[in-house]
């Protein structure tokens, strides 16, 4: 995926629900901080892109708006080559803080809506929370590419509270370089 991608998905999702701004929870968040040029082929090789509305009702009516519309195998897939998997606010877990640390994305090429994207290292937290082998070499490419900091992973880690025992697998496997 490249950036001008993730921009379309933030104009077209923003567009179809009627709101200004969207969340951008998946991997593909790390393009708000890096373009596909800074990054390794393995952070930008997924073509979806997921995003969580900024306001949804407890059903996730807009989030499912969103897989309808511009989805996975819609005419939108097809069109474009990637597509957006709507997704609830809550998908992700988090470390403390996040939220003050989205990241932007807003220019002409998202007709001035916006993307508020998972900071690098937020991103790599919920990555390894989810602790699936796609997400651990998503982090590893980052960790060997000196894009990220294993020590800020492991200090965000530590805030994270409302899932303690893939929290803690998480930091054992940061802890370990020779793991991710």
């Amino acid at each position: 995926m490249r950036r001008s991608e993730l921009e379309h998905a933030i104009r077209a999702a923003t567009e179809i629900i009627h709101q200004d701004a969207v969340f951008i929870i998946g991997s593909q968040a790390i393009l708000g901080s890096f373009t596909e040029d800074e990054l390794p082929a393995e952070a930008t090789r997924s073509e979806e892109v997921d995003i969580a509305p900024m306001q949804d009702d407890d059903a996730q009516s807009l989030a499912t708006e969103l897989d309808a519309t511009i989805g996975e195998m819609s005419h939108f897939h097809e069109t474009h080559g990637f597509y957006v998997q709507g997704v609830g606010r809550d998908t992700a877990v988090l470390p403390a803080g996040w939220a003050d640390r989205l990241v932007k994305v807003s220019n002409a090429n998202t007709r001035g809506r916006t993307g508020l994207c998972l900071e690098p290292h937020d991103l790599c937290v919920a990555k390894l929370i989810a602790g699936r082998a796609k997400d651990h070499l998503f982090v590893g490419a980052l960790l060997k590419h000196g894009l990220v900091s294993r020590e800020i992973i492991a200090q965000r880690l530590l805030t994270v509270s409302n899932d303690d025992v893939r929290r803690d697998r998480a930091l054992s496997l940061v802890r370990s370089a020779s793991q991710i």
